[in-house]
């Protein structure tokens, strides 16, 4: 199972630094866009990602059985 949960956080920070990487411009204006977002907006919007994330490790554990 730990094999399983450090590719996921390879496979994440891979796409993560890519994603800097390739369009650190477009990023750059994004992060000032967000810093005129009041806090709990933005505090909302990660309570909604928190949620799909979880959503979809336990239908992974619950349909394929990682065990």
């Amino acid at each position: 199972m730990l094999k399983f949960i450090l590719l996921g956080m390879g496979f994440a920070l891979l796409i993560e630094g890519l994603i800097y990487f390739l369009f650190a411009k477009q990023v750059r204006n994004v992060f000032e866009a967000i810093r005129s977002y009041e806090p709990e907006k933005i505090r909302s919007f990660s309570i909604i990602i928190i949620i799909i994330g979880l959503c979809l490790i336990y239908f992974t554990f619950k349909f394929y059985e990682l065990s």
